[in-house]
């Protein structure tokens, strides 16, 4: 017994650190926040419920049938069943039957509703289709930034190891008296802000990292990490493209704009079921009934009364009827014309949000080609300046080394390589998302290869 209880706690303890030590990828942690996102889940309970409604539609369809059923007994005065006459005895009764009725035509109205009913449950698969859209790319930009500022993270410790051997450099010229302890000083300071910045930049990080575990809903922040990946700035074909066709082909397949034109589509149906309501109603019905009393009495074959038997009256007192019944509309305090004009109004403004999701659209998609030319060049020019910053550091190093520059002027070299450097990475990650992102817009899915 004791040792099925060590096996199981050391299968614990290796699940939990496998659990802490694991290293989410992008598709990863994209696959889990569309699975486990809590407004994905209640637009799917929407979805479910509309799937409903589109069976309660057809249900609509077809005739209901009903049995109904009825036991009761009587003492005193009551009427006698069989003969109509009034009577002072204890009657016990028995009722049976069953009933159906179906609409034949209302103006097409329950038809029209079945396909409305459809027209919602691909409207609501639309809405948590573009919900997971919007996920995908949060998701996308938080992990970019996680990247961005654990790149920064290395570039600050790898300057910082530099200038340790700058102020190790320094105190060796120091001590040989050729630069003054000023310039230590300097040095000194420099590396104190490095620190800082190291320090900065770690924060960063799990900042960046809580954003994203918030995504995922996910609590566990101080075990949850991405993986180590290194992505470079992606080859894309999409600027061939001018924005004007990127806009046409996210036309074709956005999920917000497919939304947007379902909802028009369902008002034009609530406007053609509101019209249906002018139209006569037609309805056939169909009823079958029998029952049984025990003060029932009718004559035998000599002619003397007698009392049939439960079974027998069953069916001597059996018996249908059935019809068909039309209602013609007249006059309802104009109820079903004011139906319509809403109905009409509810079209024009849901045509109208079609509109401006179009434009809202074509203005993302211009803002995002213009981003990722702006960033491309920026990024472009970001890494020409940290080169260039490099060369103008690496010759005031040799400088300072022989005394003909102060440390001073050294630090602010030093300074500006790292300014360069935190340039290139920021328009780095920039560029790549909002390239991605014109990407997405343009049908390519979302990935960072």
């Amino acid at each position: 017994m004791k040792l099925k209880i060590t096996i199981m706690l050391l299968l614990f303890a290796v699940g939990t650190t496998l659990a802490q030590n694991k290293k989410w990828t992008l598709e990863e942690c994209v696959n889990y926040a569309v699975e486990n996102n809590l407004s994905v889940e209640q637009y799917e309970l929407d979805l479910e419920s509309v799937k409903i409604d589109e069976k309660d539609a057809f249900g609509d369809l077809l005739p209901n049938l009903n049995a109904t059923a009825s036991v009761s007994s009587n003492t005193g005065f009551s009427i006698n069943p069989t003969n109509n006459l009034p009577t002072n005895s204890t009657a016990n009764n028995v009722n049976a039957g069953f009933s159906s009725n179906v609409t034949l035509f209302d103006g097409l109205r329950n038809i029209k509703r079945l396909q409305r009913a459809k027209l919602a449950t691909l409207s609501n698969q639309y809405r948590l289709d573009d919900l997971k859209d919007d996920i995908r790319l949060n998701v996308v930009n938080a992990y970019l930034q996680i990247l961005s500022n654990k790149e920064a993270l290395k570039v600050s410790k790898a300057q910082y190891a530099v200038t340790e051997q700058d102020l190790k450099r320094t105190k060796e010229l120091v001590e040989s008296g050729v630069v003054p302890r000023g310039d230590l000083l300097e040095i000194e300071a420099t590396a104190a802000n490095q620190e800082q910045q190291i320090v900065n930049n770690e924060g960063l990080v799990l900042i960046s990292r809580i954003n994203l575990a918030q995504l995922l809903q996910i609590t566990d922040y101080e075990n949850f990490d991405i993986a180590d990946e290194s992505f470079d700035v992606p080859l894309s074909d999409v600027l061939n493209n001018t924005p004007k066709t990127i806009f046409s082909k996210a036309l074709e397949f956005r999920n917000d704009i497919k939304f947007s034109e379902s909802n028009v589509d369902l008002a034009e149906k609530d406007l053609e079921i509101a019209k249906g309501a002018y139209a006569p109603t037609l309805s056939a019905f169909f009823q079958y009934g029998t029952r049984y009393s025990d003060v029932t009495q009718i004559p035998d074959a000599t002619g003397m009364p007698y009392t049939p038997s439960f079974t027998d009256q069953m069916w001597i007192f059996d018996g249908i009827s059935y019809g068909a019944q039309l209602n013609i509309p007249i006059f309802n305090g104009w109820s079903t014309r004011n139906n319509v004009k809403r109905s009409q109004i509810s079209l024009e403004k849901s045509k109208l949000q079609l509109e401006q999701d179009k434009l809202a659209l074509e203005s993302t998609v211009n803002q995002a080609y213009i981003d990722v030319t702006t960033f491309r060049k920026s990024y472009e020019a970001a890494e020409k300046t940290l080169e260039a910053r490099k060369l103008a550091y690496e010759y005031s190093k040799e400088r300072f080394d022989v005394g003909l520059m102060n440390s001073f002027d050294f630090s602010q070299a030093q300074a500006r390589v790292d300014d360069a450097a935190a340039q290139v990475i920021r328009t780095k990650y920039e560029y790549i998302f909002r390239l991605k992102l014109l990407e997405f817009y343009f049908g390519i899915p979302i990935t960072l290869d």
